[in-house]
């Protein structure tokens, strides 16, 4: 059921959404290591404007620096991928909050249940603890 709400505000909306990417990655330093960043680069082309995409330390200044120059470009959504882990140099999340003018509660809750049957959570204790 479609309301009328919903069709005005797909009317009202722009056709052509920019987006940009950003890697970041104490690990990765070049486009063909980084499969998470070209895979959102290569499906968010797919139906949307890619302006930007870039790789870049796991960094606080660094993130908040290339945020605030996509917004400058004019980047209608910036899509991260890294830096979301346990580690202490994984600092996405706790950066980006920052800068949230709203936050939409429940979200996170969401994207973690998916990526648990992608990467269940003794996957994910495998890597604060590595075997030799």
């Amino acid at each position: 059921m479609k309301s009328e709400t919903t069709e005005k505000h797909k009317k009202l909306s722009s056709t052509d959404i920019t987006c940009g990417v950003i890697t970041l990655s104490d690990s990765i330093t070049t486009n063909e290591d980084d499969l998470s960043g070209q895979y959102l680069a290569d499906e968010t082309s797919k139906r949307y404007t890619l302006k930007s995409k870039i790789i870049i330390p796991d960094d606080r200044e660094a993130l908040i620096k290339t945020i605030k120059e996509m917004v400058d470009e004019d980047i209608d959504v910036i899509l991260t991928t890294g830096g979301t882990g346990l580690d202490s140099r994984d600092i996405t999340v706790e950066t980006v909050e920052e800068l949230f003018d709203k936050k939409i509660e429940g979200f996170g809750e969401i994207f973690r249940h998916q990526s648990f049957f992608q990467c269940p959570a003794h996957l994910m204790q495998l890597k604060q603890h590595p075997t030799s």
